[in-house]
């Protein structure tokens, strides 16, 4: 497992689609993950620090869990399959610890309210980890010999796949990239 910090939430400029940017806490690595206006709201209000009047649904699910005496420890992007992310919630609850199927973008918004680490499968960063150029965002295509090598971990019909991804990183207004709102 590799611990992951929320680097920021973008906006696609071609179709308003929202993604989150994940990126390795003692790395270069970024995971792009496509998600919701809702859970994108749902992160960005808690990591802006804005207040709402009434408790926003992952709120709600957070003081539920803190209402029946478990703990969220961590959140962890397990899989990718089919171009769709799955995620785990790991909770303690009675001195156990148990997984909760969840989607990333709902684990993300947990655990920011949580304050609980982020972690992703290694498998899942080596699917779909990118490193992003650090004067223009863009992503940085590998030298030959690392798809190569990659290309012995994963298929050359999810290489096809995950295209999707980079041509929608390119796709991100990237300006404001090393920017935080305070």
């Amino acid at each position: 497992m590799v611990e992951m910090t929320i680097d920021s939430i973008r906006v696609s400029l071609m179709n308003y689609q929202r993604v989150v940017i994940l990126k390795e806490k003692m790395a270069r690595r970024y995971l792009p993950i496509w998600i919701g206006p809702a859970e994108a709201d749902a992160i960005a209000v808690k990591l802006q620090g804005v207040t709402v009047p009434r408790p926003l649904t992952h709120d709600l699910l957070s003081s539920v869990i803190d209402s029946l005496g478990a703990t969220i420890d961590s959140i962890i992007v397990s899989d990718l399959k089919s171009d769709t992310f799955y995620a785990k919630i790991i909770l303690t609850v009675d001195g156990e610890q148990i997984e909760i199927d969840s989607r990333p973008s709902d684990a993300l918004a947990l655990a920011v309210r949580a304050d609980a680490p982020i972690y992703a499968d290694e498998a899942v960063l080596d699917k779909a980890g990118i490193l992003l150029d650090e004067e223009t965002g863009k992503p940085v295509i590998e030298e030959t010999e690392d798809i190569e090598a990659r290309e012995g971990k994963v298929s050359e019909e999810e290489m096809k796949k995950l295209s999707a991804f980079y041509d929608f990183i390119n796709t991100l207004d990237l300006d404001d990239f090393d920017k935080r709102k305070s």
